[in-house]
Formats: structure tokens, C-alpha cells, sequence
């Protein structure tokens, strides 16, 4: 009788562990699907290709900020880039074409793989994410990649950061002050 009680005392153990672990594990976490990504893929590796790249990038950036800036989820961010796609596609091809370019410019809202990544205080790791791509001419060279939603790495032209309010980013925050206080 008494071995029957310490088992059963022992499975409800590992049983309430088992469940505070996977509640801890869900309350206040992080998923991929909370982010919307970037990808810019340059044409190839020449140095004016990879140059041009950097260039689009500062005008996908400054057309991008205030226009994603009162979304509230990554949801809402990804429909609202998927309705610009041809306009982000112009806005490249225009600086490609202002910097001799004439390849032209492709913009889509896939799911790919990133690595991991860390963005300032925040690391976001490897996994499968919702990004805009943008395929310069062929894409075939290195790429810069980047998060739209919440907007945890976009810089001025003027290279200064851009500070945002985020409400992922404060949940964020808040969880990691709850696990260690």
C-alpha cells in the first residue's frame, strides 16, 4: 500500500510539473509568427550590385516606417504590406533605375528561413518566418535582412536609430521581469 501511494504521490509530482512547465512556457512567450520580416536580396555580388542593395534598402526603410508604424500585430502588418507590393516594387525600381539598373524589382510576402538573429537587447532565433522579399533582378547575391513588425532595426538615412513604441516589444519586457524577479 505504501509503494502504491509513492507512486501515485510521484506521477501527480510529475504530473503538475509537467503542466506548470508547458503553462510557464506558453504565458508571456515569443512566437515567429509575432514578427514580420525583410529580405533584400541583391542582384549579385559585384560591388555595384551589393552597393545598389544598400541604397533600395534606405528607401524601402524611409517609404516603410511611417506607413507600418500604427500597425498592432504582425497579422495586420503583413496584410498591410502585401496591399503595398507594387508600390514597394516601384519605389526599388526607381533607384535601381536612378543608379543605372535596369534589371527591375520583385516584392512578395512568403514564409522563409532565417538564422538566428539579435537585434540590440532582443534575439530572435532561427525558424521560419513571414517576410517581405524583395528579389532585386535575379536575387542571387548576399542579402540584408531585417524586421518590420515590430520595427526592431530600422535606422534613419542619417544612420541615427529610430526609437519605437512597441507593444510586443513591452510584453517582451514585462515577461522577462516576471521570470527573473
Amino acid at each position: 500500500m505504501k509503494r502504491i501511494c509513492i507512486i501515485f504521490l510521484l506521477s501527480i509530482i510529475i504530473s503538475l510539473t509537467a503542466l506548470g512547465l508547458s503553462l510557464g512556457a506558453s504565458s508571456g512567450s515569443v512566437t515567429n509568427s509575432e514578427f514580420l520580416r525583410i529580405h533584400i536580396r541583391a542582384d549579385s555580388n559585384d560591388d555595384s550590385a551589393q552597393a545598389v542593395k544598400y541604397l533600395v534598402r534606405d528607401k524601402i526603410v524611409e517609404y516603410l516606417t511611417p506607413r507600418v508604424a500604427g500597425y498592432e500585430t504582425s497579422v495586420e502588418a503583413a496584410e498591410g504590406v502585401k496591399a503595398l507590393l507594387g508600390e514597394i516594387e516601384r519605389e526599388a525600381e526607381l533607384v535601381l533605375e536612378k543608379n543605372g539598373f535596369f534589371y527591375g524589382a520583385s516584392a512578395s510576402i512568403k514564409t522563409e528561413r532565417f538564422p538566428t538573429r539579435i537585434y540590440g537587447e532582443y534575439t530572435l532565433p532561427a525558424g521560419e518566418y513571414t517576410a517581405l522579399i524583395i528579389n532585386l533582378g535575379a536575387g542571387a547575391g548576399d542579402n540584408w535582412w531585417c524586421v518590420i513588425y515590430p520595427p526592431l532595426c530600422f535606422t534613419s538615412p542619417s544612420g541615427k536609430n529610430i526609437v519605437y513604441k512597441s507593444k510586443i516589444c513591452e510584453i517582451i519586457k514585462n515577461w522577462e521581469k516576471k521570470r527573473k524577479g
